[in-house]
């Protein structure tokens, strides 16, 4: 196959191109400027802007059988756009949409769109997210991302292209930044850490896996369009969370049962509330759907991720992160 893969500087984008390279795939790598990083295998393909995109955009794309989309404007913790809709809208929805009609008028076979389990809520306190659930997003970003996958869902009604939605939860493994690199650099600390109350069971999905689903959607032969969840396979709480990764990097670590309302007023003073509140509540999905329909499940368990995750930075746990989209949660 011939791949494009947007967004191939990002950390899950480079993952991919990566992993399809190594398949045997052709990958042209769209990036907004050259990334010495990238292997020189895959052909770059510089656009300043997604939101305007060359005159030869069309040509290239006929060599193409499968887009997978990861550029976006990522969710940010510290917003200072007074309208950050309209900037989420304009890259995630309408630079999203102008490109997958480009790719559709130039024969691609399948459109892969990379998109979170935000666009069903903040937490799953009514049960675990199924992909056929009555989308209910929380955040601007979020929503700009059920807003694409609609007018995706709308496109593929009237062209011959496949559109795939993938909703990740928080996405972790070596080098990730957001959540994951928090907690990281938390355990290799070795300070007692106030997080042991925080027991409600959430769903993660390694880097690994996540890219070895995308890798199989590149190849899978059948019709595939939709939304499909994904993760790990297995849901842990916060904390259990944090101790597997202590395992994982040979730590000892103790958790605290601060009371939530300690805790929340403690990580407001940090400026931490936003990581706090997500690493609080539910949220997990059930996953049956892209097992029965794409005959793909999970290839590594949570511990042997983290295990292969953390093994090769144990020496350098604050090591530099990714400007990719890793808080998809």
């Amino acid at each position: 196959m011939h791949v494009l893969i947007t967004g191939a500087s990002g950390y899950i984008g480079r993952a991919v191109t990566h992993r399809l390279l190594d398949d045997g795939h052709a990958v042209t790598a769209m990036v907004r400027r050259h990334d010495p990083v990238l292997p020189a295998a895959a052909g770059q393909w510089l656009v300043p802007d997604i939101g305007a995109l060359p005159a030869d955009s069309t040509q290239r794309l006929q060599a193409v059988q499968v887009v997978i989309h990861c550029a976006a404007r990522v969710h940010v913790l510290r917003e200072t756009l007074a309208a950050p809709l309209d900037a989420f809208r304009k890259v995630n929805v309408d630079a999203t949409l102008a490109l997958a009609e480009l790719a559709a008028a130039a024969g691609v076979r399948r459109f892969v769109f990379l998109s979170t389990i935000g666009v069903h809520g903040s937490d799953s306190h009514a049960g675990a997210f199924r992909h056929d659930d009555t989308p209910r997003p929380q955040s601007p970003y979020a929503l700009s991302k059920l807003e694409a996958e609609q007018a995706l869902d709308a496109l593929a009604g009237r062209s011959a292209m496949q559109t795939i939605h993938v909703r990740p939860p928080l996405v972790y493994g070596r080098d990730a930044p957001g959540n994951f690199a928090l907690l990281r650099r938390a355990v290799a600390s070795g300070l007692p850490l106030p997080l042991g109350a925080l027991h409600h069971a959430r769903s993660f999905v390694s880097l690994e896996n996540l890219v070895d689903l995308l890798a199989h959607l590149v190849v899978w032969p059948g019709h595939a369009s939709g939304a499909y969840l994904v993760s790990d396979g297995k849901d842990l709480s916060t904390a259990d969370f944090i101790r597997a990764i202590a395992h994982a990097m040979g730590k000892r670590t103790l958790l605290l049962p601060v009371p939530m309302p300690a805790l929340s007023a403690l990580a407001a003073l940090l400026g931490r509330s936003d990581q706090i509140r997500k690493m609080a509540v539910p949220l997990t999905l059930d996953t049956a759907h892209i097992r029965s329909t794409l005959a793909w499940s999970p290839r590594w368990t949570v511990q042997e991720s983290l295990e292969r995750a953390l093994s090769a930075t144990q020496a350098s746990t604050d090591g530099p992160g990714s400007d990719a989209d890793q808080s998809r949660a």
